[in-house]
């Protein structure tokens, strides 16, 4: 008797990675404007340090730059577009990269601290119009506060006679800092507290006591600014606390009872982040593998091309590997965030610091592959290199993404 197998029709499929046709529309579409727009214009925005406004108001023409495209590549079910988006984008080049999407990061602070009301009267002023594009600050890193987020010295006190909050202290590499029309600050309310006694305040456009100060001159990202902002007896308005005063006593009255609260103000604005900061590195080590790809290919040593040397054949076989294994991990997590999926294994932090982790070693091995070459301005790898260090560093550097991991996996409060 012969055995047989019965397979399944393969459209009953439970499980595809196949994109679907809007996901592939979206991706050739930010593709095409990376491509034509933003790397033509990389090297130029890089040598002047400067916020390419003309790309930033050509991007919003087209919807790339704005709340409603946002809103389009979010509001995918499966999580995917963002990421697929971001890729793209920082495949053309990261520093134009960031300063297109480093409002994004605002915006998330807001969607995820504020309430219905305080998102559609901020996020939009966020971006500003076509004609008259803004951007958006996220501020929490201080010259004495990185990683230690409960740290913090900002301070944010209430002044229940004129319903307004008082901001004091200074922020520390702030993208967009300084020149956003909207700022969104992580202060402590409730010192003692911690990270738990935190709040997120948008700061409205022109509030006398915000300053920018100086202007951060960068290894790489030059095209994106970044600088200290200074808030001196800033004052706002009470609705501009987000999520509300309820909300905010509800929770300090939960930690000062030791009941463990879920809300961080910044945490939960980097949790939602990563899986994204994490495809905006894979578009730069995407970059760099497809250039040494194709430098390999045409470059001739010895009478044949450097490729056909197992050498050069293997490190971009690993690259190849490495960049793919990293997109899928980076997909998974921004699947289980957009799904609802709880990171028990913090799967955002393995997303973000492969991704990051990859791009820098990805880069490296492009200037390898290039030699001599690879190290001067005239080709683009050893810019995409210095782009690259910043992800093991900003939003958690990799030591503290092992951190988060290493506590989700033990169940144990690692130091």
């Amino acid at each position: 008797m012969e055995a047989t197998l019965d397979l399944p029709e393969t459209g009953d499929a439970p499980f595809s990675l196949d994109l679907s046709d809007d996901q592939r529309e979206l991706r050739d579409w930010a593709h095409g404007f990376a491509e034509r727009t933003i790397r033509p214009a990389a090297a130029e925005w890089d040598e002047r340090e400067e916020t390419p406004w003309p790309i930033i108001q050509e991007a919003a023409k087209i919807g790339l730059y704005g709340f409603e495209g946002l809103a389009q590549f979010y509001s995918d079910p499966t999580g995917l577009t963002l990421p697929i988006v971001n890729e793209e984008l920082f495949w053309g080049d990261a520093g134009i990269g960031m300063a297109i999407f480093g409002t994004t990061l605002a915006v998330a602070g807001i969607v995820g601290n504020g309430s219905g009301e305080q998102i559609g009267e901020w996020v939009p002023q966020c971006f500003g119009t076509v004609e008259d594009p803004k951007v958006a600050s996220f501020c929490v890193s201080e010259p004495d506060a990185g990683s230690d987020v409960s740290a913090l010295r900002t301070r944010a006190k209430y002044d229940a006679a004129k319903d307004e909050w008082i901001l004091n202290g200074q922020k520390a590499w702030a993208t967009n800092g300084g020149i956003a029309n909207v700022h969104v600050v992580v202060a402590s309310v409730e010192p003692e507290l911690g990270a738990r006694g935190q709040a997120s305040f948008v700061i409205p456009p022109n509030t006398p006591g915000l300053e920018m100060g100086t202007k951060v001159k960068k290894h790489g990202l030059r095209a994106s600014h970044t600088a200290d902002v200074f808030l001196a007896d800033c004052r706002i308005p009470g609705s501009c606390l987000l999520g509300g005063r309820a909300k905010l006593d509800e929770r300090l009255a939960r930690t000062r009872e030791g009941v463990r609260s879920r809300g961080q103000a910044a945490m939960a604005t980097f949790e939602a982040s990563r899986p994204t900061v994490g495809a905006q590195a894979i578009g730069i080590a995407r970059a760099a593998y497809e250039y040494a790809l194709q430098y390999a290919r045409d470059r001739e040593q010895f009478g044949r091309a450097i490729i056909e040397n197992q050498a050069i054949a293997f490190t971009l076989a690993d690259m190849k590997m490495e960049i793919d294994a990293a997109r899928l991990l980076v997909w998974r997590a921004s699947w289980m965030g957009r799904t609802g999926k709880p990171f028990a294994a913090a799967e955002g932090s393995m997303s973000k610091l492969k991704a990051g982790e990859v791009a820098v070693w990805a880069t490296e091995r492009a200037i390898q592959i290039l030699g001599g070459n690879g190290y001067t301005r005239e080709f683009p790898v050893e810019r995409w290199h210095r782009d690259a260090k910043i992800y093991t560093i900003f939003e958690g550097t990799s030591e503290i993404q092992r951190l988060v991991i290493a506590r989700a996996i033990s169940g144990v409060h690692i130091r």
